[in-house]
């Protein structure tokens, strides 16, 4: 009988150790025992994540939702400035507890977790007004008369590469876009999502959406985290659910034309 209780107690104090040491790891306890939550965005994703870099602060979707998990976190919120080339590092390393949203793709998954989706995208093609008469579907891009821009490190330019590979593809580096090197005239053609697309053909009248038979690349999008932190995980996909039956989600959505 005391060698039941003596190993009784030995498990319970080594199944309390592995309990409190995966306490430990997670990035919701860090959260909670330091008032923080540290969000990893890259400011130029509108309406997505837009940085006023006279201000140095954040605006959009990306930023209402996570300031709302803060919120309801009872905690401060603090955005760190990220690159889409090093996002994923970004929350492996612990530079950030979470990232704002990233479509979801194998080779982020890789190195990375995911919250639950939330909102998807879809992928046209952009070009400027005076060259929307030279393209008629997606076939029409692929040429080598034709320049194609995107940015160094997103899904947009793994896409680039694999849809247009007789195309003249120049690839720039955040802060820069492909998008502006099409209004500046130094690049033809540029990919992105309807999310970002149709902000952008309202900010900028100049810019047209080449007609084609249907979107590519349907994609859902979700939250970057800790890919072994399942407590960290656990919390943010309920939370989502949470917020979804409320209409948190929805709301926001609609806020930002999406």
């Amino acid at each position: 009988m005391k060698l039941l209780k003596s190993m009784g107690l030995a498990a319970g104090l080594v199944l309390g150790t592995l309990t409190g040491a995966a306490n430990a790891q997670s990035a919701l306890n860090d959260i909670l025992n330091n008032g923080v939550l540290k969000v990893g965005t890259t400011g130029d994703w509108n309406p997505m994540s837009v940085r006023d870099p006279a201000t140095n602060s954040y605006k959009g979707y990306d930023i209402d939702v996570m300031t709302q998990l803060a919120e309801d976190l009872g905690v401060e919120l603090e955005f760190v400035a990220t690159d889409w080339k090093t996002l994923v590092n970004g929350v492996v390393a612990g530079n950030y507890h979470i990232t704002g949203s990233a479509s979801i793709s194998p080779p982020r998954l890789k190195a990375a977790g995911y919250s639950n989706s939330y909102i998807s995208v879809e992928i046209y093609p952009f070009t400027t007004e005076e060259n929307a008469e030279k393209f008629s579907d997606w076939d029409s891009i692929n040429n080598g008369e034709v320049k194609v821009a995107t940015t160094l490190g997103t899904t947009f330019e793994k896409s680039v590469r694999e849809w247009f590979p007789d195309a003249d593809i120049k690839v720039v580096e955040a802060p820069a876009r492909g998008f502006q090197e099409v209004l500046a005239g130094r690049a033809d053609v540029f990919i992105t999502s309807n999310i970002e697309g149709s902000t952008l053909l309202e900010k900028f009248p100049n810019l047209r959406q080449i007609e084609v038979t249907e979107a590519r690349a349907p994609t859902p999008i979700a939250m970057l985290m800790p890919q072994s932190d399942q407590v960290w995980i656990n919390y943010v996909n309920s939370w989502i659910e949470l917020r979804q039956s409320q209409g948190f989600f929805a709301a926001t959505a609609a806020k930002w034309g999406l």
